[in-house]
């Protein structure tokens, strides 16, 4: 048996092995087609005696340090033989050499073999998605560290989907409010509400996403201690509007916040928040929520805001409430994100002048 990528010459074979395999949930052959011409994934296939006995998908998420095992199929007259472990085994160095430092993937819970498989070859079990598959069973999530170096701590802060294109700040401060209060109900009509509170009003295009100011507001309001980091004293996030009404909408809108933060006494900081000391702050307590620009993951440029879950020696971890489903991605994909640091430093920041901006919440005000 030889394993190795596979090519367009295989479609055929992988989608018979695909329905010989699956019932549902099966890769289609335009699927097939896509990830094998998009460079964002590793198809590899097992041949043994001129034929395709197994083959393996991993998706490599843009601008991140993880790989997701998606898909593994092996022929019935080829099982109990040792090749999907070793398909595994392949699947890690591919992910390694793609400089990808976690590997995750989801299992049915009725699924046994597969189950004890991936736990044989050190995968953790960290979560579970419920009716995920389209029979409705519910889901294991795994994860193993391709470097036995990373050991973060990544249980602390929960995940919660942006419901809209324009509410990934609100969805940001609801999970940092779970965080330091479990109790803490999320729902999309509370990710609204913050919505509205928070808003800058407009945005590069339509409707307008929340600033550091408006989060901070919002979570000073029900209770939480916050504290503001920004690079920059004028008007955020202004430069890519052009309409001159939109800017003065904007305008008048921070300046009502800024009279508002003064009145309330809320600490801002026109300087940028470094690696280290975003850390030690996420160490004393504090759930980091960082602006960054989504260009490296998302090929757009807008503003987007994430929550830190986590650190270690070479990684930050970020919660990120929005899920590509155009790529391919699933919720899998936006939990516990590995960003390298330096690259977390390029990315945390948004627009001509770079603007840079985290908002610290904290379990009650301190002062």
């Amino acid at each position: 048996m030889s394993i190795r990528p596979a090519t367009l010459e295989d479609l055929d074979a992988m989608v018979a092995l695909e329905n010989r395999c699956f019932d549902d949930d099966r890769i289609s052959r335009r699927q097939f087609r896509h990830l094998l011409n998009k460079g964002h994934a590793a198809l590899l296939v097992a041949d043994h005696e001129s034929a395709i006995v197994a083959s393996l998908v991993v998706l490599f998420s843009r601008g991140t340090a993880t790989a997701r095992l998606y898909s593994i199929a092996v022929a019935p007259e080829a099982r109990g033989k040792g090749i999907a472990s070793k398909m595994v085994e392949r699947a890690e160095a591919e992910a390694w050499r793609e400089e990808r430092a976690w590997m995750r993937l989801e299992i049915r819970k009725d699924n046994a073999a597969s189950i004890a498989l991936f736990e044989s070859l050190g995968y953790r079990r960290f979560g579970s998605f419920a009716d995920y598959y389209a029979d409705h069973m519910d889901a294991w999530r795994y994860e193993k560290a391709l470097d036995a170096r990373l050991k973060p701590r990544l249980d602390r802060v929960p995940w919660y989907e942006q419901t809209l294109d324009f509410t990934c700040g609100p969805a940001c401060l609801l999970m940092a409010m779970q965080t330091l209060r479990p109790e803490t109900q999320t729902s999309r009509i509370q990710e609204i509400k913050l919505w509205r509170e928070a808003t800058t009003v407009f945005m590069t295009s339509g409707l307008g996403g929340c600033g550091p100011y408006g989060l901070a507001l919002a979570a000073h309001k029900r209770g939480f201690g916050v504290e503001i980091w920004v690079n920059d004293r004028g008007i955020q996030m202004i430069d890519s509007v052009r309409s001159p009404e939109k800017k003065e909408v904007i305008t008048l809108v921070q300046q009502d916040m800024e009279r508002e933060i003064a009145e309330f006494r809320i600490p801002v900081h026109f300087d940028v928040l470094g690696a280290d000391a975003l850390e030690a702050a996420f160490d004393d307590g504090a759930v980091p929520i960082v602006l960054i620009s989504s260009w490296q993951i998302y090929n757009e440029k807008s503003p987007h805001w994430v929550v830190v879950s986590g650190f270690d020696e070479h990684f930050i971890y970020v919660n990120d409430p929005f899920v590509d489903y155009d790529d391919g991605e699933t919720s899998i994909d936006s939990i516990n994100m590995p960003i390298g640091r330096s690259q977390f430093a390029q990315m945390a920041r948004y627009g001509k002048k770079g603007l840079q901006a985290v908002v610290l919440i904290k379990a009650e005000d301190a002062r």
